[in-house]
């Protein structure tokens, strides 16, 4: 039996007052990838959470940046991150809103919070005239391409890594 959310989820943009958490959530979401391949990805410090807040800080208010939070009340329990991005030749993309993060609180998450954030970004995307939202998953995350293939993603690139010899 699966047991409906308790909580009414928010989504809405991203504040000065979110900053902490985002940057708490930031090095959760560093922490989870290196967990999955720790040649691959690189593992949170005791800073990373302070700089991750003041990466997020310096992007609030910038143009072609989107940051959404999930909130319960004054609780934040995820946030998706979506930059504009013209032409990119390395990507062999043409313009297109790219979701940079999404990341749910470990104990709130399988409740349709990252769905809410997904969809809302999309709607952003939409607003803001994009015709393309792409994104990028872990290979081992197996839980959120999921989500992104319910909610009409398809693959379309795999990264590779080989690990080199110093």
């Amino acid at each position: 039996m699966t047991q409906e959310p308790t909580e009414t989820i928010t989504v809405r943009e991203a504040t000065q007052a979110d900053v902490p958490t985002l940057g708490r959530f930031g090095a959760l979401l560093v922490s989870l990838h290196h967990g999955w391949d720790p040649h691959r990805f690189i593992d949170a410090t005791p800073r990373t959470s302070t700089e991750y807040a003041g990466f997020f800080e310096r992007l609030l208010g910038r143009d072609g940046v989107t940051i959404l939070v999930a909130v319960d009340g004054l609780e934040v329990l995820g946030y998706v991150y979506m930059a504009s991005e013209g032409y990119n030749y390395m990507a062999l993309r043409g313009p297109a809103a790219v979701i940079q993060d999404l990341f749910v609180a470990p104990d709130r998450r399988r409740r349709g919070i990252g769905k809410s954030l997904l969809l809302a970004a999309r709607n952003e995307a939409s607003r803001q005239g994009q015709s393309q939202l792409t994104l990028s998953t872990a290979f081992k995350n197996e839980a959120a391409q999921r989500l992104f293939a319910s909610l009409g993603f398809r693959p379309t690139m795999i990264e590779m890594t080989q690990d080199l010899s110093p």
